[in-house]
């Protein structure tokens, strides 16, 4: 399946966020001095003295003294290096010898030497071109790695084979109308067809703990309680509410009453921008019986789409943008283009339009666009988000609700301690939280040098007291005393004012 501009184009778009005049390099590196900053997009601290950091044209960035002095590491490409150094989105040690790196393409990177060298692994994901934006290490053998198209792929023997464990399209699936013709034949044969959405991080509590996490875009949530051998969708919950618009048989007229409660439903979510409305009309029995024959279904479909167009219609007096509108089983009009293929698939959509009484259900479209998970503990959980976005949960994954961070700008990543968490984004976005993650508010316990560029990633080493933070243009930060104090280490002022032409 040929990814459409969209997941490109988003794909790109969160590793190359504001690279402004940086200029793009395409030679070797190699291990030594840094000599040109490039942007990080993720941090690694095995313990207190080693850390790694990430991101734009492979760059592989490394301390052993706890980040006083970085260098560049090399990657052993072999016979077949690439045509164009990979942006690597993410680091994860298992150890301070043993850990991966993913990025653009497929690319998986291996050490056993504690990060002084690394080595490509194959994958399925390389032929498919798909990008890794996060991993998760269990053990040194033991690792998770998730991306664009629904990709989730697993590996229980240090890299040398990943198990190709991605979200896949069935007949009921409702991106399975929208496959081409071969493709709906691949799904009919059993054969894998990956779903068109974005997993962008996935989390995994320490042991002896089971639980991991993953979200993506769509407002994507799993949860696992065995490390990933089953995964159980999460549910956003504490939005506004609305019993179904109904009618009786062979209408479409909306009453005032209905037609208020309808508005009165959209305008309480109105400026929540990440919330878009969902209409799905149905028929009843009667309805579907006298209307809805498989030789001709037309007035069935003028019946749904009278209902489901008129209540859009009061939706749209409200001021609320068509493009926070979804609307879900509209009726197949091309119908008979899909039927030579997949002779079932008209019986499907009626089944599916079927209810016990004609109505339209008006409700509300997670559709937050989700960069980070992480748990202090195995119940406690904070998601950060485009557009300032927070969720949070206190059962392990099983339900969100909403949070209030204060702004509208892009939350990446978040490290949460006890009751407080910090979270870092754009422009030099910092807040913290003291009732873990349900407010937000600008800094007070918590001292970070004032940047204006895009921090991209916080991580502490396992016990909790050194942390980095990394970002655009090899921007590297560092606390000693559990993240309430920051300094900025990278980088370097000499090379910050020699660099400031580019």
């Amino acid at each position: 399946m040929t990814p459409p501009r969209r997941s490109l184009v988003l794909a790109l778009s969160l590793a190359l966020v504001s690279l402004g005049c940086h200029e793009v390099h395409f030679e070797s590196h190699e291990t030594g001095e840094i000599d040109l900053y490039d942007h990080l997009y993720a941090a690694a601290l095995p313990d207190e003295q080693n850390a790694l950091a990430v991101g734009y044209r492979a760059a592989i960035y490394a301390s052993g003294d706890g980040g006083d002095n970085w260098h560049e590491r090399s990657i052993d490409w072999g016979d077949k290096p690439p045509a164009h150094l990979p942006l690597l989105y993410d680091v994860s040690m298992a150890d301070d010898q043993r850990g991966w790196i993913v990025g653009q393409l497929g690319t998986i990177l291996r050490t056993e030497d504690g990060g002084q060298t690394w080595t490509p692994q194959t994958n399925d994901k390389q032929a498919q071109g798909v990008h890794l934006f996060s991993l998760n290490t269990i053990d040194a053998n033991t690792a998770w790695a998730v991306g664009v198209w629904g990709t989730r792929i697993y590996t229980d023997d240090g890299g040398r084979s990943w198990q190709d464990r991605s979200l896949t399209v069935t007949t009921e699936h409702p991106q399975y109308v929208w496959l081409t013709a071969p493709e709906q034949e691949r799904v009919r044969n059993g054969e894998m067809v990956f779903e068109d959405v974005g997993l962008n991080d996935i989390y995994c509590r320490p042991a002896p703990s089971q639980r991991c996490w993953i979200v993506g875009e769509f407002g994507y949530i799993y949860w696992s309680d065995n490390r990933g051998k089953s995964w159980t969708p999460g549910e956003i919950v504490g939005t506004e509410k609305i019993s179904p618009i109904t009618f009786s048989f062979d209408d479409s007229e909306i009453s005032d009453e209905d037609g208020e409660r309808v508005k009165a439903f959209v305008e309480a979510i109105l400026t929540q921008e990440h919330l878009n409305v969902l209409i799905e009309a149905y028929g009843s029995p009667r309805e579907l019986a006298q209307f809805g024959g498989e030789g001709d279904p037309s007035g069935l479909f003028d019946l749904l789409d009278s209902r489901a167009v008129g209540v859009r219609a009061i939706i749209e007096e409200t001021g609320i943008l068509s493009d926070r509108m979804r609307m879900r089983g509209t009726p197949p009009w091309d119908y008979e283009d899909y039927l030579a293929d997949d002779p079932g698939f008209l019986k499907r959509y009626l089944d599916g339009r079927q209810d016990d009484q004609g109505k339209v259900t008006v409700d509300i479209a997670q559709n937050p666009y989700l960069f980070r998970v992480r748990f202090a503990d195995d119940m406690n959980g904070i998601i950060t988000g485009l557009g300032g976005v927070v969720l949070t949960s206190d059962d392990g994954g099983l339900t969100w609700r909403y949070g209030d961070s204060g702004v509208k700008r892009a939350l990446y990543a978040l490290a949460p301690h006890d009751q407080r968490a910090l979270a870092v984004g754009e422009k030099g976005l910092a807040r913290e939280s003291s009732d873990f993650g349900r407010t937000w508010g600008p800094l007070e316990n918590v001292v970070i040098p004032e940047v204006f560029t895009f921090m991209r990633d916080v991580a502490f080493d396992p016990s909790g007291r050194v942390g980095m933070i990394v970002g655009q243009r090899g921007l590297v930060m560092r606390s000693t005393d559990a993240g309430a104090h920051w300094e900025k280490i990278l980088p370097k002022p000499k090379v910050a004012a020699a660099s400031t032409g580019h």
